[in-house]
């Protein structure tokens, strides 16, 4: 029987970093199923899928696995892929709605892992108002309230302890924004106090809004190419 259900919005949710025995996804923040054998991303991802579209797509598979481990992995009650010691992870495209991933250790024994995909969640968000600075290391939204920085740089993220690629965020001016990362919350930007931060990114396409108030939303889209990399 299945062991037990993670759902994204408890508080309480486990989440560590990835050992690297996981190599597929390396540096990536998951969740631990009640085995503790089993794992699958702690958040949505939006990535490119087969068809070159960006789509929903989480990771799951095995945790530590040990020598002959295997174990399946299904979506909705269909079955996505079989994961081993040597091949532990595997990516699950998702769909809109409610998507339950299962990761099945034997016929007594599974992981339950549920996910929420709004419709369009991968869609990018139309930038093509966004201006750039003369050497093209800055990108202005087309609102005038923020920018960013065009190349990502490389950084030790506090929150996984994992190199991870970033931009730095801007307010133009005393504007109060508040700076999202694929949806998800991260910090208020004021500028007065505090000017800029840093917005780590996660692996593939990351769309980047600072919002003010119900007035604007500026957006920057960036490639965090597989989330990893290697510190100067």
């Amino acid at each position: 029987m299945i062991r037990g259900t993670i759902f994204l919005s408890r508080p309480a949710v486990l989440a560590v970093v990835l050992l690297a025995t996981l190599k597929p996804v390396e540096a990536a923040t998951v969740q631990i199923g009640p085995t503790g054998k089993t794992f699958a991303s702690s958040a949505v991802q939006c990535a490119v899928n087969a068809s070159g579209e960006q789509a929903p797509m989480v990771e799951a598979g095995l945790f530590n696995a040990k020598q002959y481990a295997t174990a399946t992995v299904s979506l909705n009650g269909q079955q996505q892929a079989q994961v081993t010691a040597d091949n532990p992870a595997t990516k699950v495209w998702l769909v809109d709605g409610n998507n339950s991933v299962v990761v099945r250790l034997n016929k007594k024994t599974a992981d339950q892992y549920v996910f929420s995909v709004q419709p369009g969640m991968c869609a990018l968000p139309d930038t093509s108002g966004n201006t750039f600075s003369a050497d093209g290391t800055l990108e202005y939204a087309a609102s005038g309230k923020s920018y960013a920085t065009v190349t990502p740089g490389c950084a030790l993220n506090p929150a996984t302890r994992q190199a991870q690629p970033y931009v730095n965020v801007f307010a133009n001016g005393k504007y109060l924004l508040n700076v999202s990362i694929n949806g998800n919350p991260l910090t208020q930007l004021n500028g007065t106090t505090r000017v800029k931060t840093p917005v780590f990114l996660n692996a593939g396409q990351n769309v980047i809004s600072l919002a003010n108030g119900y007035v604007s939303i500026d957006y920057f889209v960036r490639d965090g190419g597989d989330g990893n990399c290697t510190l100067p």
